[in-house]
């Protein structure tokens, strides 16, 4: 719906609150698509399930936003190659996490819960909404010059001399 191409890495829905589903073994993921998405989504986008080298995907120059759960590693990576994000944090510290990057960072939208909805469902129409935001128009300029401003402050905290790299250093040292 929102005319933007995407890679889909697709897991099945889980109802564990935990972490532990990710290593669990699932039954077909692509069964819980809406009927007919991968073909009208053919040419649009590209699905795989349940894995994809997050780094590769996000280093690439093509990629324009990350929609992620907001787990402390994918929001790193994602600040280390500079792509703004949308949140979907499903548990614990990663709801915190949505809140820092979308209300103090501003480095990410979040999209709303549809209220008809029970299971906190999130409608397509907002997924569009969102997805837009970051890839469209002065809301998404601005994203992208905040992630650039931190992608500029996180390669020199790793850089040889950074304050990273050093504390690190001093950490093995003693």
């Amino acid at each position: 719906m929102s005319g933007h191409k995407f890679l889909w890495v697709l897991r099945a829905p889980s109802m564990s609150p935990s972490s532990a589903y990710l290593s669990a073994k699932r039954e077909n993921p692509f069964e819980y698509l809406p009927k007919g998405f991968l073909e009208r989504s053919k040419g649009q986008g590209f699905v795989v399930p349940p894995w994809a080298p997050q780094i590769e995907v996000l280093r690439h120059e093509s990629t324009g936003g990350f929609l992620t759960h907001c787990g402390w590693n994918s929001i790193l990576e994602a600040t280390v190659y500079g792509k703004p994000m949308i949140v979907w944090p499903p548990f614990a510290e990663q709801r915190m996490n949505a809140v820092m990057l979308v209300e103090q960072l501003k480095v990410a939208v979040r999209p709303k819960v549809d209220e008809n909805y029970k299971n906190g469902i999130v409608v397509r129409e907002e997924v569009s909404r969102v997805v837009r935001i970051v890839m469209e128009g002065e809301a998404g300029r601005e994203l992208q010059t905040r992630i650039r401003v931190l992608k500029e402050t996180a390669a020199k905290a790793i850089s040889e001399e950074g304050t990273s790299t050093r504390m690190l250093s001093n950490l093995a040292y003693e």
